[in-house]
Order: structure tokens, then C-alpha cells, then sequence
């Protein structure tokens, strides 16, 4: 089975953990943790981006179970946000069990190729209380199960592994994007 290489791998890296950034690390506090899910959670740039995924849905009329018009749209607009709050749900679990810390840090590099390459990398990572970074077994766990929980209410047509691959694969994608806007669209996601 898959699980117990990924459970391997998870460990591996924590054994293997490389610093980075360890000056001026704060740690994150459960506290924080708890506040930074809740900001993520209700964020308003995940109800456009739902709505967005929704749109193409709609466009591909995938599933076509769903069909049409706005009871379809509703639908995959419902299954969108379903699945971001319950990847944002399991992140939350994990990382406070692994004591991981997800949140974005803005690279120290100057360059627009460097910035890049930091921030698509950054999605594959967590810092621990050191400062030290580490394969983001949290983040990647979270977004691998949430792509199969979300089959338990998807139709056939989309309810298969196969699909939660595919979804995976989406879903990795888009977080991808996050970080790379992240990086350069800090704005968006800044607090009061």
C-alpha cells in the first residue's frame, strides 16, 4: 500500500530537516493556528476562485450529471467550497499534530525566476518551531485526502480513484498558483 511509503517519506524528512530562514522565525502558536484556519477558511479570494472552478465546470459540463444552469453551477460551486474547507480542515488536524507551519514566507531572493522557483517549492514545505524546513506531509497529506473525501459526493461519472488523481493533480496545481501569487500578490492575503 502507498500509505506507509508516504508515512516513510514523511519521517524521512523531518529526520532531514534543512533551516531555513531560522533568523526571526516566530513559531506558530496554536492560538495563530487556530485564527489563520479560520481567515483561510472564510477567505473571500476562496469564493471567487470556488466560483471560478465552478464556471469551468460548467463550461466543460463536467460532471454532467450535475447538468445545466444555475442548479448545476450551485452544485459545483457547493462542491468547490466543500472540498477547499475540507483540505483546509485536514491541514489544520495534521499540521497541528506534525506541529508543521504552512504559512507563506516571502523570498529573500530578488529575481523573478528566483521567486518563482521559491515559491513553487515552498508548496512542498512546512517549517517546524526551529525555522527548519521539511517536506509539508500536512499539506501534502491534506490535499491528497480532502481529493478522495470529495468523491463521496461527487456522481459516478467523477467518483472513481481515478478522478481523485486527477483532482490531486488540480488540486497541487492550484496551491501552486497560490504560492506563486502569494509571493507577488502579498495584498491579498493580508491581515488586519
Amino acid at each position: 500500500m502507498m500509505l506507509p511509503r508516504v508515512a516513510n517519506w514523511c519521517v524521512l524528512s523531518l529526520l532531514m530537516a534543512v533551516p531555513l530562514m531560522a533568523q526571526g522565525y516566530v513559531p506558530l502558536t496554536q492560538g495563530a493556528r487556530v485564527r489563520e484556519y479560520l481567515a483561510n477558511a472564510f477567505n473571500p479570494v476562496y469564493l471567487v476562485t470556488s466560483a471560478a472552478g465552478a464556471g469551468i465546470g460548467q463550461w466543460r459540463n463536467s460532471p454532467r450529471e450535475w447538468g445545466q444552469g444555475g442548479e448545476g453551477f450551485g452544485r459545483r460551486y457547493a462542491s468547490s467550497y466543500a472540498q477547499h474547507l475540507t483540505t483546509d480542515t485536514l491541514v489544520f488536524m495534521t499540521s497541528s499534530l506534525l506541529r508543521e507551519d504552512n504559512r507563506y514566507v516571502p523570498s529573500p531572493s530578488a529575481g523573478v525566476k528566483a521567486r518563482i522557483a521559491y515559491a513553487l517549492k515552498s508548496t512542498f514545505q512546512a517549517r517546524h518551531s526551529d525555522g527548519s524546513t521539511h517536506f509539508s506531509c500536512s499539506r501534502i497529506g491534506s490535499m491528497a485526502g480532502s481529493s478522495l473525501i470529495s468523491r463521496a459526493w461527487q456522481p459516478p461519472s467523477s467518483g472513481k480513484l481515478s478522478s481523485a488523481g486527477i483532482n490531486f493533480g488540480a488540486s497541487l496545481g492550484s496551491a501552486m498558483g497560490f504560492q506563486v501569487a502569494h509571493e507577488f500578490l502579498p495584498f491579498l492575503w493580508r491581515r488586519k
